[in-house]
């Protein structure tokens, strides 16, 4: 079996299994390479790959293998963040195809993540207790991810959103749907219980399967590939284009304004060039 001294929470999981004198490239790729992309940065990819191919070097110096067939594997860059976002036509697209092409839990985790400008981890760790559909607000209190269900990312990501009514009346077709989905179980929906399940077992959703979805509807469509965090982007972007104050934007994304001017500073640039001949215009200049 594949022995291996790199955290045992990330590559024992996904390799551990495997026979080393067994295990091709092709396999590597798929099971541990595309498995992390789902979850992590290229970066932190690029960080477990480089530790997995420190404990093969030392198997070819034991004479376990004879080379190193792993070594010439490239990780995918991530988007430029100035291209990972759509323009309102574009989202508008995109949210149309999304519900054309995909089951309904997959959509109205969509919808919510662009009209809120959620991080993928808020969104998975909402449970209905979150949701207000008399103040039509969802509150951000915890995040869930592979490792788990934890506190969110910093204490600016507490936080209540306001949302409009094509998001609150979805989620109530969504809560109309669980129920009966659970009910076909044997079980009730609860408040604490995580929004968006899966439709085979009723357990939370993973957390790959948007990524999926997305690579799945703008495929087909024909339209421009963004990630998850895209859609955050997205949110953001057309927030800024319509001159909402970066105080409003950052605490409606979880973020401090300094935050905000660093990732967005290019749109505010735009917005300052825009300003400046407004005003030559208003004087006639």
């Amino acid at each position: 079996t594949l022995f291996l001294t790199s955290p045992e929470t990330i590559i024992k999981p996904l390799l551990g299994k495997i026979k080393l004198l067994k295990l091709d490239k092709v396999t590597y790729k798929r099971l541990f390479i595309n498995k992390l992309l789902n979850e992590y940065s290229p970066g932190s990819v690029a960080a477990y790959h480089a530790q997995f191919k420190t404990a093969i070097n030392a198997a070819v110096d034991t004479e376990i293998l004879q080379r190193n067939r792993f070594n010439k594997i490239t990780i995918p860059q991530p988007k430029k963040e100035s291209e990972n976002f759509y323009t309102a036509l574009e989202l508008k697209k995109f949210l149309e195809a999304f519900e054309r092409h995909e089951n309904i839990t997959n959509y109205t985790m969509v919808l919510l993540l662009a009209l809120t400008g959620m991080r993928k981890g808020e969104c998975m760790g909402l449970k209905w207790n979150d949701i207000n559909f008399e103040d039509m607000t969802v509150s951000v209190s915890r995040t869930r991810d592979t490792k788990g269900v934890r506190p969110p990312k910093t204490k600016n990501s507490y936080r209540t959103i306001k949302v409009i009514g094509e998001l609150m009346n979805q989620l109530k077709v969504y809560r109309k749907w669980c129920k009966e989905l659970m009910l076909s179980f044997g079980k009730r929906l609860s408040e604490d219980d995580f929004i968006f399940i899966n439709k085979s077992s009723g357990n939370p959703v993973s957390h790959s399967i948007l990524k999926s979805a997305i690579d799945r509807v703008t495929k087909k469509e024909n339209l421009k590939r963004i990630t998850v965090h895209g859609l955050r982007h997205t949110h953001a972007t057309i927030l800024v284009g319509k001159r909402i104050p970066v105080k409003v934007i950052s605490e409606r994304l979880g973020n401090t304004p300094e935050m905000i001017l660093t990732i967005y500073g290019h749109s505010f640039k735009e917005l300052e060039e825009e300003s400046v001949e407004a005003f030559a215009d208003a004087l006639g200049l």
